[in-house]
């Protein structure tokens, strides 16, 4: 298990690649980065590896993270599930507790598309009676 365990999470438009290896030590990288660095928020941080310390593994295994696309909150979200799939795959026995969180489940919601005749997709030029 050189490479370790890979699954792929996925998030409005952005996209995240997850490798979950054996701890060698504490290390987290996001983009090369640490979290912190990469977020710049603790919510975010907080959010994104919530999935590790629901299954108390935060201490016992490496994230390796690539993202790409999107904000830095629907990254958040793509991490999320992208360590909540590798996990089932690092250990099938995490799946119902994972699941019954909704950490396996992806976010359908994405940005509505705009409409022509208006500025965006919902939201109308302003109306003049004369």
């Amino acid at each position: 298990m050189k490479k370790g365990i890979y699954a792929t999470g996925r998030r409005k438009e952005a996209v995240a690649r997850v490798w979950i290896k054996p701890k060698s030590k504490k290390d987290q990288s996001f983009n090369g980065k640490k979290p912190m660095e990469f977020f710049c928020r603790e919510d975010l941080v907080q959010y994104s590896t919530e999935p590790l310390r629901e299954v108390d593994l935060e201490d016992t295994v490496k994230l390796v993270v690539k993202t790409t696309g999107g904000g830095i909150s629907g990254q958040a979200g793509a991490i999320r599930l992208g360590i909540a799939r590798a996990l089932v795959k690092f250990d099938p026995e995490l799946r119902t507790a994972l699941k019954k969180k909704g950490f396996l489940v992806r976010d359908p919601r994405s940005v509505e598309r705009k409409k022509y005749g208006r500025p965006k997709a919902r939201k109308r030029f302003q109306f003049s009676k004369r």
